[in-house]
């Protein structure tokens, strides 16, 4: 008599699998590890961004903006190009036959992201504590912040990848990513922008992401309504996007 297979088995089988893709590619890992440390690294010791006001050390303004930059990076950039041209060189049309099935294999790479970035942000705690970085606040809310955020990046990833051809999806990614890179408040506090941009700013997930993580790890900080309504906005909206529009070739 055959065994049943468990409902989740193909899920966790594509999980680990995507896991072990990810960190082979080279381009990934620089994305992933290299640039968020390099970037906090070098603008913790050379003080030459505007800071808000109270903060005394550069450091303590970029430890949250670069770990959700770190999240942005991976969930968003790295996800969507990788997803395309498996879709243009038809992996994903192989596995289209097989139990995985497409809410599964959109579920698989976002929950493979999720393990990398665990380790990505121990890394990047880690080396923030060096530099000098004393976090306080309420660090535990950063957690469902940092999961709501990737959710909606991934969603955001696998929409282009689903719909645009690869080279599309590699110029669009990357222009997006810095969009939101200059609106997300990661490296240039929000309130430097002007109000009505600073508005539109905080409408999207970087910018909710980066608001809510510097109020998690701040002193007294509780992270505002308004940012877990965007995020949570942004995880629902953009799976169902990519999981409507998907294309397996």
């Amino acid at each position: 008599m055959s065994t049943p297979t468990r409902p989740w088995g193909p899920l966790a089988a594509q999980t680990r699998a995507e896991v072990r893709m990810t960190l082979r590619r080279g381009e990934s890992v620089l994305l992933t590890m290299a640039i968020p440390v390099g970037l906090l690294v070098f603008f913790s010791l050379v003080d030459v961004l505007p800071k808000p006001t109270g903060i005394r050390h550069p450091v303590d303004f970029l430890a949250p903006g670069i770990l959700a930059l770190a999240v942005m990076s991976t969930a968003m950039v790295g996800l969507g190009i990788a997803t395309g041209f498996e879709r243009q060189y038809g992996v994903l049309k192989r596995l289209r036959t097989t139990p995985l099935g497409r809410p599964a294999l959109l579920g698989a790479k976002t929950l493979s992201i999720l393990a990398v970035e665990a380790f990505q942000v121990a890394v990047l705690v880690v080396v923030a504590l060096l530099l000098g970085w004393s976090p306080a606040g309420a660090p535990l809310q950063a957690v469902p912040a940092i999961a709501l955020a990737t959710i909606g990046f991934a969603g955001l990833g696998l929409l282009m990848a689903g719909a645009l051809r690869a080279e599309v999806t590699l110029a669009a990614a990357n222009g997006l990513y810095l969009v939101l890179l200059l609106l997300g408040g990661m490296v240039f506090p929000l309130s430097s922008l002007p109000a009505g941009i600073r508005a539109v700013a905080r409408a999207l997930p970087s910018g909710a992401l980066s608001d809510a993580l510097h109020a998690a790890l701040s002193a007294g900080g509780t992270v505002p309504l308004r940012s877990w309504l965007v995020l949570a906005a942004w995880a629902v909206a953009a799976p169902a996007a990519a999981a409507v529009t998907f294309r397996w070739e």
